[in-house]
């Protein structure tokens, strides 16, 4: 094989690697159109050494000015906080659940109040059975903020897409309660 031949191979090489990876979709990725929707909301009761019956999630690990009971000073940095909190179709507490989001978020930053996610939606309703995985940063300066839907099991296998969240209540540093707009765009 020539030199010529094999610079012509590696040109229409690239040009198929170049075509192969670009949007194929009709345009931007803002344009995409989910496969699925939910809008859920959670409740989160941070145990505060008084509220045991009640809280659903607890500080588990603090920096060593810290403690276990109180979120630390400097935006919280350092706070590692483990959830099991409960799932409604509505922004009322007292909602029958429609499942759990079980995971954990931790405080990263000293100089911004953000925090950083890793949890679980576990449904259990007659429309859906299963679970979907969240990961990703929640910069709680911005209103609205995404982080990323890797995966699930059940109704959602394989499920990927996007979970907008945006703080619909907060009281003090014991009750919070996200409104998430799920939007997959990976559906099997």
């Amino acid at each position: 094989m020539g030199a010529h031949t094999t610079s012509t191979i590696l040109v229409l090489f690239f040009m198929f690697l170049t075509l192969s990876s670009s949007d194929n979709h009709e345009g931007n990725s803002k344009y995409y159109k989910p496969c699925k929707r939910l809008v859920l909301y959670f409740h989160d009761i941070l145990y505060n050494g008084k509220n045991a019956a009640n809280a659903t999630s607890a500080i588990v690990g603090a920096p060593q000015w810290g403690n276990r009971t109180n979120l630390a000073n400097q935006n919280h940095f350092g706070d590692v906080v483990v959830f099991d909190d409960p799932i409604t179709l509505d922004n009322n507490l007292h909602s029958p659940p429609v499942g759990r989001a079980q995971g954990l978020y931790l405080y990263d930053t000293k100089k911004a109040f953000t925090a950083w996610f890793a949890f679980s939606f576990i449904l259990n309703t007659t429309d859906y059975h299963g679970n979907f995985h969240l990961i990703g940063v929640d910069a709680t300066s911005m209103k609205i903020r995404d982080i990323s839907i890797i995966g699930g099991t059940g109704d959602f296998f394989m499920h990927r897409g996007i979970a907008s969240i945006t703080a619909d209540a907060v009281e003090g540093e014991v009750y919070f309660r996200l409104r998430v707009d799920i939007k997959f765009y990976e559906c099997w």
